[in-house]
């Protein structure tokens, strides 16, 4: 889902976005005050198809994911407990803006989604947006220049640098999900595909169609994702903030590189 955030056109803290589309409003209520005494709940919206970081897994309930347990546990070190709504992420995105979600992860600043959103300081994590090609170019250390005169494969409802979607001499291509870019990749209709470097890699990695018929050949840039805190409610600024500091006492701890750790692990071939 990119970032799955919006890819974009960088901001302050040197992010490139991740993507956001309009999608249908959903009936949950964003803050759940309980009764006198009790830690606050907060519903944050979670996207469902971005594995390793959120995802849904198959007989585990609720996003699955670094992410996820990123989110629970500095809200957590804040005496604040998260609902998760698990949602494709163009109704991620929707939902905090709306105010129906309290914030929305795994999301980018761009210049176009920045005041739409209360962003905290420090971005949860960082990841490469890649080029991926077929296992029998030759080609390695592509940049975006190389894609010039290119078919280039993209994820609908990403937003990728102005400076590819604004290439004239880029040919662009898009598919409705991850998925369906890598098989357009390997079928050929394609000659390279834009994904985020450890989502796309783990995908190929699981699907014995893919595995060893495609491979990373570039990258475009690195970017940061944070959780998008909405501007239609009244405490968004002070939620943002919070995470902040969870962030923070999470990374203080030691736990933040605990939980990397093991996510790793949980990943390696």
């Amino acid at each position: 889902m990119s970032r799955r955030g919006s890819r974009g056109q960088p901001v302050a803290g040197g992010a490139a976005g991740r993507r956001w589309l309009a999608a249908g409003l959903c009936s949950v209520a964003a803050w759940l005050p309980l009764h006198a005494g009790a830690a606050e709940t907060v519903v944050i919206a979670a996207e469902d198809d971005w594995a390793p970081y959120s995802s849904a897994q198959p007989g585990r309930a609720g996003p699955q994911g670094f992410a996820v347990d990123l989110v629970r546990e500095a809200f957590a070190s804040q005496g604040i407990v998260v609902r998760f709504e698990l949602v494709p992420f163009g109704r991620c995105m929707f939902l905090a803006r709306t105010g129906a979600a309290a914030g929305c992860f795994n999301a980018s600043p761009t210049a176009e989604n920045q005041d739409q959103y209360h962003w905290h300081a420090t971005p949860m994590f960082r990841e490469d947006l890649a080029i991926f090609g077929l296992a029998t170019d030759a080609r390695t250390g592509l940049g975006l220049q190389d894609l010039e005169g290119k078919t280039v494969g993209h994820t609908l409802g990403y937003m990728n640098p102005d400076e590819f979607t604004a290439n004239p001499r880029i040919r662009r291509r898009s598919a409705k999900s991850d998925a369906l870019l890598l098989m357009m990749l390997a079928a050929g209709r394609v000659d390279y595909i834009l994904m985020d470097a450890m989502p796309g890699a783990l995908r190929i990695a699981r699907d014995p169609s893919l595995r060893g018929r495609i491979k990373p050949v570039g990258s475009i840039s690195t970017n940061g994702f944070w959780v998008a805190f909405s501007r239609s409610r009244p405490d968004g600024r002070h939620l943002a903030d919070t995470f902040e500091r969870g962030l923070a006492a999470l990374k203080a701890s030691g736990r933040y590189q605990a939980l990397d750790q093991a996510f790793r692990r949980r990943i390696a071939p």
